[in-house]
This record gives C-alpha cells, sequence and structure tokens, in this order.
C-alpha cells in the first residue's frame, strides 16, 4: 500500500474515532424545565390555593390532589393516588422572573446554536398557564424569544452581514438572490412592518431598555464561550478548520413565523389588505435530500435588530389565531412555531456558505380537554385537532422511549401522523438540540389536567438525546442561485489529493481542475465512480432494511388490528345475545300477561253469583244423597228378588209374581222420579244461564246508560258555564244601560233647564235673534214634531221598559 492509501485509511480512522468519541458525548437526556405560573390577583384574594403544588428542591415538585379534584375522589375508591411526586432538569417557583429563567434554562442551548447546532424550544401546558408570557413576554418584561435575539446580536456584533443577497433555501441551504429579488424582498419586509397599525409604545427602545440584559448576555457569550470548548470544536462546519482561521466572517440573521391550525400551515407573516376579505393559503410541508423537513413557500425575513424582530412578532400575533374559551379569554388555538436561521458567511469577493443553524421557538396550544373550556361548534373541531397533534407528540415520545431500550422490541415511531411532529422529526433524530418547557398553573380548578400534563413531562424527560456530529450523515448547506440551481466555486489552492479522497467534499469548495493531468482526472474519475457505487449498494442496503421493518410494523399492525375486530365481534355477539334473551323475556312477559286477560275475560262472560251457586250446589247433594238412597233401595230389593228367585225357582208362585210386579212398579216410579229430577235441574241451569245473560244485558244497558249520562252532565255543566257567561255579560250591560239613562236625564234636565233660560230671554227682547241656541231649538222642535222623533221616543221608551224588565228579572234570579 502506497503512502497515499495509508494517509487515506489513517485519516478514516481518526474520522470514525472522532465520531465515536463524540457520540459518546452527545447522549444526553431531553432537557425539561418547570415554571409554576403565580396566583393572580384575583385568585389571591379567592384564597383557593390548598396548597397544590410544593417545590421540594430545585429538581423535584410535588402534586396534592384538591377535594374536588377527580385524583381525589379516584383515590378515595381506591384507584391511583392523592400525592404524586415528578422529577426536571431545574423547577423555576413562581417568584422566577424572566431573566432567572433565561439564564437558568436557555443558557446551553443558545451557545449551541451560534456554534452552528439546530435548536428546538417548545412549551406545554393547559391554557392559561403562561406559555406565551414565557416565550414572548410583555414589552417591559421581555421572554427567552427576545433575550435570545439579543444574545444572538451581540455574538455577531461587527461582524453583522446588513446585504439581504443571501436568504435561507430548504432546510439548511442558502439561496443567492438577484438584485430584483433583493428588491422585491425589501418590499415585503417593508410591507411587513407598515402593517403594523398600532404604535409601539417601547418597541423603540429595546436595546436601551435591555441593557442589563445585553450586559448579562454579552458577558455569557464571551465567558461563558472559551475559543477551545467543546461546542465550538465539535458544531463548527468542517469548511472552517479548512479555510484560513484569520479571515473574516459575517453572519445574516434571518426569521419566519407560522402556525399549525386544524392540521394546517399558515404563514402569520401574510399582509393582507383591509378593504376585502383574503382566504389564507395552506402551506405544504416537503423534505430536502437529507430528509429534513421544511416549509415549502414560507416567508423568510432578515432582521437588522431585536426592535425589527419584535415588531415583525407583534404583526404575526395579530394574525394568529385565538379565541375565547371557558379558561383563557385570549386562548391561541393553534401551535406557532417562530424560527431564528444563522447564516455564516465568508467575508470574500465570491462569499461562500460556513454554516446554517435554526433555533426554533415552538409555542404549544392548550392541552386541557374539551369538557374543561366547554367547547362547541368551531372550537370543539379546534380543540379535536389540539389533542390529536398533541396525542401524537405523546406517542412519538413514548415510542423514543421504548425504542432506547435494548432489551424491548424497536417500534414504529409515528412522526408523520401529524404536521408538528413532522417538523419536530430532524431535533429528536439527532439534528439538533431539543428542550421542553412545562408550564403549569398551580389553581385547583386545573389539578386534572395539570397532572395529565406532568405525566407526559415524566416521560419526555427519559427520552435521550443522540445529537450527530456534522461528518455523520450531514449534507454541508449548498448555495443555489436565483434560479434554485447549485452553484459550484473551485479554488486553484485546494490541493489535488484532497479533492478525490475527502468525505467532506461538497459541491461548493473551490478547486480549479484546469492545473489537473489528465491521469490524475481519470483517478478522480474512477473514484467517483466506486463512491457512487458504494452510496448505491449503501441506499439499497437502507431501502431493503426499512423496506423489512415497514413489513413487520405493518404485520404487526395487521395481527393487532384482527385481534381489535375480533374482540369487537365477541362483544356484539355478546351485546345481540343479550338483547335477544330480553327480547324474548319480553315476549313471555307479554304472553302471560295475554293469557291472564283471556281467562279474566271467560270468567266474567261465566260469571254466576255465590248465593245462587251455592243453593244448586246443596241442592245437586241433596239429589245426589236421594239417588244414593234409591240405588241402596234397589240393591236390597234386587237381593230379596234374587234370594226369592233363587228359592222358588223351581216352583213359581202367585205370591211371588205379586212381589215381583211390586218391584217392578216401584223400579219405574224410581226411574221415572229420576227421570224428572234430572228434567228440572236441566231446566234450573238453562234459566240460570238465561238470568246470567239478562244480567250481562242490564248491566251494559247500564253502563250504557251512565255514559250517556256522563255526556248529558259534561253537556249541561258546558251550559251552565255558557248561561253564567251570558249572565255576567249582561249585568255588565245592564249597568252600562242605567249609567247611559243617568246621563240621557242628566242631559235632559239642561236641556230643560236651558229652555227656561230661552223662554225668559225671549219674553225679555221682542225682537227675533238668530244664534247657536235659538238653531238647536228650532231643530230639537223640528225632529220632535216629525214622525222619527216621535218614533224614536217610542223606541226610547219600549228600550226603557224592556230594561226594566230585564233588571228585575236578574233580580229575581239573584
Amino acid at each position: 500500500m502506497d503512502n497515499e492509501g495509508k494517509t487515506n485509511v489513517s485519516a478514516e480512522v481518526s474520522d470514525i474515532l472522532e465520531s465515536i468519541s463524540f457520540l459518546n458525548l452527545a447522549h444526553q437526556p431531553l432537557k425539561v424545565f418547570l415554571r409554576v405560573r403565580p396566583f393572580s390577583i384575583a385568585e389571591c384574594e379567592s384564597h383557593e390555593s390548598q396548597g397544590v403544588v410544593t417545590i421540594e428542591d430545585p429538581q423535584t415538585v410535588i402534586l396534592n390532589a384538591p377535594k374536588e379534584s377527580s385524583a381525589m375522589k379516584n383515590s378515595e375508591r381506591g384507584v391511583g393516588h392523592s400525592v404524586h411526586r415528578f422529577t426536571f432538569s431545574q423547577v423555576f417557583g413562581p417568584l422566577t422572573t424572566q431573566s432567572e429563567f433565561f439564564e437558568g434554562s436557555m443558557k446551553e442551548i443558545v451557545r449551541a446554536y451560534v456554534n452552528g447546532v439546530n435548536g428546538l424550544v417548545f412549551t406545554y401546558g393547559v391554557t392559561n398557564a403562561g406559555k406565551t408570557f414565557t416565550i414572548q413576554g410583555t414589552s417591559k418584561d421581555f421572554g427567552i424569544l427576545p433575550r435570545s435575539l439579543d444574545v444572538i446580536f451581540n455574538h455577531i456584533r461587527g461582524r453583522h452581514y446588513l446585504k439581504m443577497n443571501f436568504k435561507p433555501y430548504m432546510s439548511s441551504d442558502v439561496k443567492k438572490l438577484e438584485d430584483a429579488q433583493i428588491k422585491q424582498e425589501e418590499a415585503i419586509k417593508t410591507a411587513i412592518l407598515a402593517s403594523l397599525k398600532e404604535e409601539t409604545e417601547s418597541i423603540s427602545n429595546i436595546v436601551t431598555s435591555m441593557c442589563d440584559v445585553e450586559s448579562d448576555s454579552y458577558s455569557f457569550t464571551s465567558k461563558s464561550l472559551p475559543s477551545n470548548s467543546l461546542a465550538e470544536k465539535d458544531f463548527v462546519p468542517l469548511e472552517i478548520h479548512r479555510t484560513n482561521m484569520h479571515q473574516r466572517t459575517q453572519a445574516s440573521v434571518w426569521i419566519s413565523f407560522c402556525e399549525i391550525y386544524n392540521e394546517y400551515v399558515y404563514d402569520l407573516l401574510n399582509v393582507f389588505s383591509t378593504s376585502k376579505p383574503q382566504k389564507r393559503r395552506v402551506l405544504r410541508i416537503c423534505e430536502d435530500r437529507g430528509g429534513n423537513s421544511y416549509i415549502k413557500d414560507l416567508k423568510w425575513i432578515n432582521i437588522q435588530s431585536t426592535e425589527e424582530a419584535c415588531k415583525i412578532l407583534k404583526v404575526g400575533n395579530k394574525n394568529r389565531s385565538f379565541a375565547c374559551t371557558r379558561m383563557n379569554e385570549q386562548s391561541s388555538r393553534s401551535h406557532s412555531i417562530f424560527s431564528i436561521r444563522l447564516l455564516q458567511l465568508t467575508d470574500e469577493h465570491q462569499p461562500r456558505v460556513l454554516g446554517v443553524s435554526e433555533l426554533s421557538f415552538c409555542d404549544l396550544a392548550g392541552s386541557e380537554r374539551c369538557n374543561k373550556t366547554q367547547a362547541f361548534g368551531d372550537r370543539l373541531k379546534e380543540a379535536g385537532n389540539i389533542n390529536n397533534s398533541l396525542h401524537i407528540l405523546g406517542k412519538c415520545i413514548a415510542a423514543l422511549k421504548q425504542n432506547q431500550n435494548p432489551k424491548m422490541k424497536p417500534i414504529y415511531i409515528p412522526f408523520r401522523e401529524s404536521k408538528l411532529t413532522r417538523l419536530f422529526q430532524p431535533f429528536f433524530c439527532g439534528k439538533g438540540k431539543a428542550c421542553m418547557i412545562v408550564n403549569i398553573n398551580q389553581h385547583p380548578s386545573t389539578y386534572d389536567e395539570t397532572l395529565h400534563v406532568m405525566k407526559f413531562s415524566a416521560i419526555a424527560k427519559q427520552v435521550i438525546q443522540t445529537i450527530l456530529p456534522k461528518s455523520f450523515g450531514y449534507f454541508p448547506p449548498k448555495l443555489v442561485g436565483g434560479n434554485g440551481k447549485p452553484i459550484v466555486h473551485f479554488d486553484a489552492d485546494t490541493s489535488v489529493d484532497y479533492f478525490p479522497d475527502s468525505t467532506e467534499t461538497s459541491a461548493e469548495e473551490e478547486v480549479d481542475i484546469t492545473i489537473l493531468s489528465h491521469e490524475d482526472l481519470l483517478k478522480t474519475t474512477e473514484t467517483l465512480k466506486e463512491k457512487l457505487v458504494a452510496e448505491r449498494q449503501s441506499k439499497l442496503l437502507l431501502e431493503v432494511k426499512i423496506r423489512r421493518e415497514m413489513a413487520e410494523a405493518m404485520f404487526r399492525q395487521l395481527l393487532e388490528t384482527e385481534e381489535a375486530w375480533s374482540n369487537r365481534l365477541e362483544d356484539l355477539k355478546d351485546s345481540y345475545e343479550e338483547k335477544l334473551e330480553s327480547t324474548f323475556g319480553m315476549y313471555k312477559e307479554a304472553i302471560k300477561k295475554h293469557a291472564y286477560v283471556c281467562a279474566m275475560e271467560q270468567i266474567e262472560d261465566h260469571y254466576v253469583p255465590i248465593e245462587e251457586f251455592l243453593a244448586e250446589q246443596e241442592k245437586v247433594e241433596d239429589r245426589e244423597n236421594k239417588i244414593l238412597q234409591l240405588e241402596k233401595q234397589l240393591d236390597e230389593q234386587s237381593g230379596r228378588l234374587l234370594a226369592l228367585g233363587s228359592l222358588n225357582s223351581v216352583i213359581p208362585t202367585k205370591e211371588n209374581n205379586m212381589e215381583l210386579d211390586l218391584m217392578n212398579q216401584t223400579m219405574k216410579r224410581a226411574n221415572e222420579g229420576l227421570q224428572k229430577q234430572c228434567k228440572e235441574k236441566e231446566e234450573l241451569i238453562k234459566s240460570l244461564k238465561f238470568k246470567i245473560q239478562k244480567l250481562n244485558g242490564t248491566l251494559l244497558e247500564a253502563n250504557e246508560g251512565y255514559r250517556k249520562m256522563a255526556e248529558e252532565n259534561s253537556q249541561l255543566k258546558q251550559t251552565i258555564m255558557l248561561k253564567d257567561q251570558e249572565i255576567n255579560s249582561l249585568q255588565d250591560w245592564a249597568k252600562r244601560v242605567i249609567e247611559l239613562e243617568e246621563t240621557v236625564s242628566s242631559l235632559q234636565k239642561e236641556l230643560d233647564e236651558r229652555k227656561k233660560h230661552l223662554s225668559t230671554e225671549e219674553l225679555k227682547q221682542h225682537k227675533p235673534r238668530r244664534g247657536l241656541l235659538a238653531n238647536l231649538k228650532s231643530t230639537v222642535a223640528a225632529t220632535a214634531s216629525s214622525p222619527l222623533g216621535k218614533g224614536w221616543g217610542k223606541y226610547e221608551d219600549a228600550s226603557s221598559s224592556s230594561r226594566k224588565q230585564v233588571l228585575l228579572a236578574h233580580k229575581a234570579k239573584d
């Protein structure tokens, strides 16, 4: 073996050993932090704390079930316990400030992020537990998101790339924009910032108001990240080691903001016109060449400061899906994801991408059940989709925990069953660090939901993360042009031996192939062919392995489905048997009732009074006694006759003949008497039946008469009620008539007085006067003299007389 082969083998062995040592160091449990929300003023005044949450030490918390909770009721019945203990990476009490929480939870993941490792931070908990406050905070008390942005900008201070000609592309690539595309990006950013109509009160002073945070963060980034640290040595892309360490690097920061609502992905940075409503565009999740998921057509905005990031965050929050529930008036009904990508570039005439790292903050929606929020309609659909995605996230975490146990058979991890878990997959599969923040509310009314959250976090804490190195199944960032095609640069300074044998060679490395000889080019081509064949073989083996695992998983799923269906068939069989037995019992009872009713009807048809039955029974007994006596007499007579016949059988005499005649006559008489008695009995039975029929007829007639009398009584009652109503109306009418007569009499008196007054005035004045009173008088006189007036007076007299008669009749009735 030549020296070149030896150097290649030694390099591969060193890379393998470095990867193994790194893998041994990169195994660590998932960081799970707990933050307890303090009581609000209203909750403090209600005095309902009951000591539900007790912090035992910085890593342990104890939950005590309140009296009204389901856990306490189950523990009283002997199911479960009323006290639960949980451990976390660190527990932050209600008095923890935002700065203390950031320093205690985000230091490690932000340090890894600025050195090239992807990071994910997601909050989990019920509604109104403080998840959004933990991530975003307020304008005066910032959360972990603006504080992380401030740390990032402090880290790249002095080497911030201010242009927009390099933009994130797909999952980890970078696109070089043309002039027209740069102008378009600037217009999009300007439109988003202009859409924020409300005045930002204190955002303009973010840097000055966060001076204490900046000083702490800057000291953190400068002191806690030494140049020879493990993170810097292992996580910075390998191109940095191959380039001149003295050359200047620059960094560009881009952000995006999206939400997953009802299992649809929407971009929260879309600017909609207020004049007419527009339908939001649904985005699609795709995968790159390394299997990493990314959201296609998602907007990435270049930011120059924390102030711009906070403004854009406000715009996204305005477009986010909120709704009012029973547990929170402004409850987020979607999972929001705010991502920050840091592009590390070389400060050269033709810039190259040294690394792309992404830090995502996911604010999960509330994990409470539908009966707690009392959701209906659209809110119920939203809650169903939220609980489904969180349930699949729990299944993925449980499957990851089970697959880490070498004694148990690996199972399928359902990352693709939900949009949320599909985006989380790279972070749980070794291509980034994940961190979970659990927010709980210590109010007793949310204890059952809080207990469910704590049990979920206990499973998540047992998941071991394996952070893969960049040289292990990692595709370096690729630089593409505005049309999406790769841009390849070659550099003459790169050695010839390094190009064909390096496992880290990418399409962007600068190698000048014009200085290579024909033989070197042939060798390079051969090595590339061998690598291609080896890569294809490894991919085929991987495909066979994946197909086998999928077949086994499908076979297990089919067996489970078959078992479930068999159990369901058995349950259906048992239920149908129970239904048939109950139906058979119902029919049996109905037949018994019908037979009983029929028997009672027959008894009623043949009913005979007990007195008559007893009398007839006594008569029958008397007759039977007489018949027995006669039979005895007949037996005696027959015995005598036989005795006489035996004695006088040889010599018959006249005396014997006479006795025989007498016996025959007596027997005839007895038979005739018996026949008469039988006839009398039959006639008596017939007469009894006839009497019973007559009685039944009379009973039916009596029933019919009673029914008719009841109908007549009801009719009489109705007529009496009508008469009473008429009498009342007549009385009212009579009162009204009397009042009218009184008014008529009073008017008549006034008229007489006026007549007298007019007559006296006429006597005083000889001249006739024409006026209103004279005309009235003449009119009255004319009407009185006319036949119509005479008739009216007669009618009035008749009506008054009839009224008087009616009144007298009513008084007589009263």
